[in-house]
């Protein structure tokens, strides 16, 4: 995907995460058994969970598949910041469900990012978030130590809507 902006594509898939940038990584219960998982799944590959979670979704399909573009974003009005992504990989198993996606130009980051549910063999229903980043644009630099708090913030953040999306069902 000549489009992305870093060159460690899959990274979250195969790691280990590159050096020279930050990592992040959160992991959530969000339920229990194959109903939770399968619901759990489709509300990340569908782009709900970012939805519920306040996030604008635009892509170029409806459910998360290898090239699909997205754009996130997040804010109000004139502080609205959009980032541009593509779905590097994709997972579609009996008890593992995700993507990753990359920035593309445009984005303030630079890096991946995954979303992963998966069914433990005790009935637990897992959620993970994945990512390594590392400024791409004078305001992510200004930014500075804030961004990864706010991306730790955001990440626990979709834990929490994902667990309500599930109990919902």
């Amino acid at each position: 995907m000549s489009s992305l902006t870093y060159p460690e594509v899959g990274a979250t898939l195969l790691g280990p995460l590159p050096d020279g940038y930050n990592h992040l990584h959160h992991r959530a219960a969000v339920g229990r058994g194959r109903a939770d998982f399968e619901a759990a799944g489709a509300a990340v590959t569908e782009w709900r969970m970012h939805r519920a979670a306040g996030a604008g979704v635009r892509a170029s399909a409806v459910r998360a598949a290898a090239g699909v573009t997205v754009d996130v974003s997040a804010g109000i009005g004139p502080l609205r910041v959009t980032a541009p992504c593509a779905v590097v990989w994709t997972a579609y198993e009996k008890d593992r469900t995700g993507f990753a996606y990359g920035t593309r130009a445009g984005h303030p980051e630079c890096g991946e990012e995954s979303f992963v549910v998966e069914l433990a063999e005790d009935g637990t229903v897992w959620f993970t978030v994945m990512a390594f980043s590392r400024p791409a644009s004078w305001y992510a630099r200004l930014a500075g130590p804030l961004v990864p708090l706010l991306q730790h913030w955001y990440a626990r953040r979709l834990g929490r809507v994902l667990r309500r999306t599930v109990s919902a069902v």
